[in-house]
């Protein structure tokens, strides 16, 4: 979308001539129209509202938070999905489930759209990506109102006015990233715990994998950046930050800044940008951990994902002295065949798996790993599926989350001979077995211990009990008042229920 989309802009929510060409400027400039729209509405009686539904990882997630920001400051309320005026769908294309799910939401809706004819409807995020994804919804789904991608969310208030102004569909899908523009203002689920983008993109090219498609090659945020933001989501009032990215080890790859435009003779000198990479060009994820636990008032830290290529002695070493570091690494293995890595484009062995794994507990003994386990890779065996069984008993996981291979378009694995679908689910309820009688040991060892939570929330299966998380990554579910949500507690952990514990309240911290 150039500066020519918006046009005639009607004099009731005129705001300034001419459209702002850089941001966050020009955004700014279409909250303050879409605001107009909004607050006109409310004079007439009606306050309108919004619904952001999300698919997928933790990535996700944040950039929900991140629009739910923008549609705030424009003036929208949150409401139920199915009482909202503007539904937004943030989707995910990592399996197969995540479209389905997506296609009966939209079959949902229709009638709805049918009836109310002010009711929008938004498509955006890695699914969006998919040129032939935005085809079967033109085919198919002609009533949904707007589309955009992973490029250019900092973009939707200027979408949203061209689709108040222009009362037709408006789609905008790049195919790569354009400019790199924060959201600021986000509005989280949590007032006490936020995520927090260190990079974006992935440059891993796993076979069976549409990420690096949909959300570009690695672009690492410079230091100074992320630790301005950190510092400033604790001012107010944040005390555990998760550092996000598709490999957060790999930080350091491509350094971006704020407001940079992707554009030939545009490029920007990083070193000069930022002092801190020009005294140390060697600068990565360890050395990024290590400084924002310098932050004052700052209780936790966490990351999310680590690459097992590329988790470091020198990260383990981070963490051991860093206590402010949460003793939870999720390390994804996929699967325990070496020529099933390789097939993958993994780039390690069982072997070197399983020494680091041996690394971690050998310098953080009390750590908890989690990770991810695919089955029925195309040409997997059962020769290599029992090597998944051995590193399952040998790594003795907290929790593992197992999913079957999902075939994705585009993706070299997709072309691969696939495994017969009765195999596959054999294999899958062998797994889960095995999985949950290590994990349910594995979590019940800190049974009759007393340990520090941070209290999330009042239970959703039983709102007598409140939850809390302690720092590996386990709940412990008790009694106690809506004042302790966002406190530190110390909880005796009573029982074991498998994943999660029960306990009692022992003091406030």
């Amino acid at each position: 979308m150039d500066q020519r989309v918006i046009s005639n802009i009607p004099e009731e929510y005129h705001v300034e001539e001419p459209i702002p060409a850089s941001e966050p400027e020009r955004q700014e400039f279409f909250i303050r129209l879409c605001r107009n729209y909004v607050e006109t509405n409310r004079a007439q009686g009606r306050q309108l509202t919004y619904a952001i539904v999300t698919f997928g990882c933790q990535m996700n997630a944040n950039d929900s938070d991140r629009m739910r920001g923008l549609l705030e400051r424009i003036g929208y309320v949150e409401a139920p999905e199915k009482e909202a005026d503007l539904v937004i769908f943030n989707t995910c294309t990592v399996r197969e489930n995540a479209n389905t799910r997506l296609y009966g939401h939209l079959g949902q809706l229709k009638p709805r759209k049918r009836e109310n004819r002010n009711f929008m409807i938004g498509l955006c995020g890695c699914m969006m990506q998919e040129p032939s994804v935005v085809a079967k919804i033109n085919a198919s789904y002609a009533f949904v109102d707007f589309i955009f991608g992973t490029f250019n969310l900092h973009r939707l208030p200027e979408i949203l006015f061209a689709r108040l102004q222009e009362n037709k569909r408006m789609i905008e899908v790049l195919p790569k990233p354009m400019e790199h523009v924060e959201i600021r203002g986000a509005k989280r689920k949590y007032a006490f715990k936020s995520g927090l983008n260190i990079m974006y993109g992935c440059n891993n090219f796993c076979t069976y994998c549409i990420v690096p498609y949909v959300r570009g090659r690695e672009r690492s945020r410079i230091p100074e950046d992320i630790l301005r933001d950190a510092g400033n989501l604790v001012a107010d009032g944040v005390t555990e930050i998760m550092l996000l990215g598709q490999n957060v080890n790999s930080y350091g790859t491509n350094f971006i800044t704020e407001n940079q435009v992707f554009t030939s003779g545009q490029e920007i000198d990083i070193y000069k940008t930022s002092g801190i990479l020009a005294e140390n060009p060697d600068y990565g994820f360890p050395e990024l951990l290590d400084d924002v636990c310098q932050i004052p008032g700052l209780v936790r830290v966490r990351f999310m994902t680590s690459h097992p290529k590329d988790l470091t002695d020198k990260l383990i070493r981070v963490i051991k002295k860093n206590p402010k570091v949460c003793r939870h690494i999720h390390l994804p293995v996929q699967s325990g065949s070496t020529e099933i890595l390789r097939r993958m484009n993994r780039r390690y062995t069982k072997e070197q798996y399983l020494a680091l794994v041996d690394r971690i507990r050998t310098e953080l003994p009390e750590v908890s790993l989690t990770t991810d386990i695919m089955i029925g890779f195309p040409g997997e065996t059962e020769e290599d599926f029992q090597d998944t069984l051995d590193v399952v008993r040998k790594a003795q996981y907290d929790q593992a989350y197992t999913f079957i291979y999902s075939r994705r378009t585009g993706t070299p694995a997709a072309e691969m001979e696939q495994v017969p679908e009765d195999v596959v689910k054999d294999r899958f309820d062998r797994l889960l077995a095995l999985v949950t009688e290590i994990s349910h040991k594995r979590c019940g060892r800190f049974e009759g211990q007393v340990m520090t939570a941070l209290v999330e929330e009042r239970s959703e299966q039983n709102p007598e009990y409140l939850t809390a998380r302690m720092e590996y990554n386990l709940v412990v579910h008790f009694h106690g008042g809506d004042e302790l949500i966002g406190k530190y507690v110390r909880v005796k952990l009573t029982e074991t229920r498998g994943f999660y514990y029960t306990g009692e309240l022992i003091e406030v911290l």
